[in-house]
C-alpha cells in the first residue's frame, strides 16, 4: 500500500514535467521501456535493489542504460533521482501510475470488454461507440474473451462494471428462487 502511495507520487510529479514539456507521450514511452528492462531482467534489477552494492557502482551501471537508451535528459534525471533515494525498484509501479495519469490528463479511459465469445470488428467498434458516448470521454478498448460468462459482455469502466452476461443472470435467477 505504502509502496503504491510513493509510485503514484513519482508518476504525477513526472506527468506535470511532461505536461510542462509537452512530452506527456514521450516520457511514458521512455518510463515503460526503462520499466520493461528492469521487469525483463531479475539480475539487473536485483543490482539495482540491493543494498549490498554502491552507490556509485548502480548510478555506473544506471548511466551505461540510460546511455543505451538514449532517454530524454528529464526521464534520465528522473530515474537517477529514483535511484539516489533507492526507489528505483517502483519504476514498474511508477510506470502503470504515469500511464493512468497521463490518461486522465488527456481525457482517455481504457475500459475492458470481455465476452463469452470473440466478437466481430464491428460489434466492438458499435460497444465503444456507446461506452464513448456515455462517458464522453475517448475510450482505448480492450478486448478479452471468457468463455465462462456462457453468452453477453461484461464492459469495465475504470471501478465501474457493466455486467450483461449469461452467468450473472443466471446466478440472480438461482438467488431468487432459493429466497423465494
Amino acid at each position: 500500500m505504502i509502496s503504491n502511495a510513493i509510485a503514484r507520487r513519482y508518476a504525477k510529479a513526472l506527468v506535470q514535467l511532461g505536461a510542462e514539456e509537452g512530452a506527456v507521450d514521450r516520457f511514458g514511452t521512455e518510463l515503460g521501456q526503462f520499466a520493461a528492462l528492469l521487469e525483463g531482467n531479475a539480475d539487473l534489477s536485483a543490482v539495482l535493489k540491493s543494498p549490498a552494492y554502491r552507490i556509485e557502482a548502480k548510478k555506473e551501471i544506471l548511466k551505461d542504460i540510460l546511455a543505451k537508451l538514449n532517454l530524454s535528459g528529464t526521464v534520465a534525471n528522473f530515474l537517477q533521482v529514483l535511484l539516489d533515494r533507492g526507489r528505483i525498484g517502483f519504476v514498474p509501479q511508477v510506470a502503470y501510475s504515469y500511464a493512468t495519469f497521463a490518461d486522465e490528463l488527456s481525457g482517455v479511459m481504457r475500459p475492458v470488454l470481455t465476452s463469452a465469445f470473440p466478437l466481430e470488428d464491428a460489434q466492438v467498434e458499435g460497444v465503444k461507440n456507446a461506452l464513448a458516448k456515455a462517458t464522453g470521454k475517448q475510450l482505448k478498448l480492450t478486448v478479452e474473451v471468457d468463455s465462462s460468462l456462457i453468452g453477453g459482455v461484461v464492459a469495465k469502466i475504470g471501478d465501474k462494471v457493466f455486467d450483461g452476461s449469461v452467468r450473472t443472470q443466471l446466478n440472480r435467477i438461482q438467488d431468487i428462487l432459493q429466497k423465494g
